[in-house]
């Protein structure tokens, strides 16, 4: 299939990023907000163009149509592009599976929380047995920061490697074929399980934040944490998550990549032997223009706990994997917030996969 439009759900940095970016590469991008939020977007309707700012360069680049309506964001795309939170699929599902195409393209670009499954689950809740085509990627396509009021993107790194998965697993060749014509980076991944588990986030945005926790209530928003709050000490507790992560991983029967190598990989991260883990993310010429968590409320703790450290640790129930550190986060972020982690974040069971008791059961479910 040869891909000329694609329509970009969602109007935050993620997806004025890639209005942006991919208009700059000759296809034709439709760019839609929810009615609640659309007037975020007045300025790029109003102009009808971004200003995207890179490290080389800036050009202006033209947006064929800002709209609240999601019939016609999606008209005539061959890609629908949901570049949205994880905490958003639920309500994206609700407006755009009812009228989606079976033979357009639907791609989840952002920190994977097994939004595919989610997807398809709350269209069957609303009667629709539709055959979708659809995929998410490991993390954002982009490291970026975007500024709707002024229509202007500073794009800082166009990612260079992202594992890509589709639901059901089968469907990813046909899809990669088409996905490839945006973006080169992308690698097809074992399934969605490989996919979550590739998404870094619940492994350094978590504990490290929750260690800095006094620290950011009393910066009123003045916290950067890859360059004050991973330390010496702090990433001890991000490497212990990571070893659980790769056990979970290889109790899958597939390798995924450390934090080190995931973030080289990426681009994020510079390669540079010399140089320790914390050290790499301390002078990120990326990471590094990163702010926040600016609130212990913020989805670096409450996000990554309840769809990231909550599922790892279910998982690792089922497949007899220990994670020790895992838990302890998700009980003292539970402990921090007042809230019970455990009750309210995602699980095997709440993905609608029931009954299943092993690693064959998970592979099949996908």
């Amino acid at each position: 299939m040869k891909v000329e439009r694609v329509a970009i759900l969602g109007g935050g940095n993620g997806g004025i990023t890639a209005a942006a970016d991919l208009s700059s590469k000759g296809f034709e991008v439709n760019l839609f907000q929810s009615h609640k939020f659309c007037r975020n977007l007045d300025v790029i309707k109003e102009k009808g163009e971004i200003l995207l700012q890179t490290l080389e360069c800036e050009s202006t680049e033209k947006v064929h149509l800002v709209t609240d309506d999601i019939k016609e964001a999606i008209l005539g795309a061959q890609i629908i592009m949901l570049a949205i939170p994880g905490m958003a699929v639920e309500y994206f599902a609700e407006i755009l599976a009812p009228v989606v195409r079976e033979d357009q393209i639907i791609y989840i670009n952002s920190a994977a929380a097994m939004g595919c499954i989610r997807f398809v689950n709350k269209a069957k809740e609303m009667g629709i047995e539709k055959k979708f085509k659809i995929c998410e990627s490991n993390s954002l396509t982009y490291g970026t920061r975007a500024f709707a009021e002024e229509a202007r993107v500073e794009l800082s790194l166009r990612v260079k490697k992202l594992f890509l998965g589709s639901y059901p697993a089968s469907d990813i060749d046909e899809i990669m074929e088409s996905l490839s014509q945006l973006y080169d980076c992308f690698v097809p991944a074992k399934n969605i399980w490989h996919v979550n588990l590739e998404n870094g986030n619940p492994e350094v945005h978590p504990g490290p934040a929750l260690l800095n926790a006094g620290r950011i209530d009393y910066s009123n928003g003045e916290f950067w944490l890859y360059k004050e709050g991973i330390t010496e000490h702090t990433i001890n507790v991000l490497q212990a998550v990571e070893k659980e992560r790769i056990a979970l991983g290889r109790a899958l029967g597939f390798e995924v990549e450390g934090a080190r190598e995931s973030r080289i990989n990426r681009g994020y991260l510079e390669e540079d032997k010399n140089k320790t883990l914390q050290e790499l993310f301390n002078t990120s010429e990326v990471f590094g223009q990163i702010k926040g968590p600016t609130s212990v409320t913020n989805r670096y703790i409450t996000e990554d706990i309840s769809t990231g450290l909550v599922l790892w640790s279910n998982l690792g129930k089922i497949l007899k994997v220990p994670t020790p550190n895992i838990d302890a986060i998700i009980v003292l972020g539970g402990t921090l917030l007042q809230t019970d982690f455990y009750k309210i974040g995602l699980t095997v069971e709440k993905l609608g996969i029931k009954g299943v008791h092993d690693k064959q059961g998970l592979i099949d479910a996908v």
